[in-house]
């Protein structure tokens, strides 16, 4: 597992709690969080990157996965892995 996971989150997130549980599930020993709601700035620049403002929004590499929903469906289609390994 050499990917750069980058995932945007808040203090009080069920499903960024979720999300991490998965990607630790999978080998994932680091994850690059970025707290929006103590960062404004870093906020505007999520919803710039991902047209989207609901955290989490999850980066593995370049690729944006998305949400939680989205990370946990591309685990099930059997995608999750090799991202995490490219």
């Amino acid at each position: 597992m050499n990917a750069r996971v980058l995932m945007y989150t808040t203090a009080v997130c069920p499903y960024c709690v979720r999300a991490k549980q998965l990607l630790k599930a999978r080998g994932v020993t680091e994850i690059e969080e970025v707290r929006v709601d103590l960062d404004p700035e870093r906020r505007d620049e999520m919803m710039q990157k991902t047209q989207r403002r609901t955290v989490p929004q999850i980066f593995i590499g370049d690729t944006h996965v998305g949400g939680c929903d989205d990370l946990h469906a591309l685990d099930a289609a059997g995608q999750l892995k090799p991202l995490l390994e490219s």
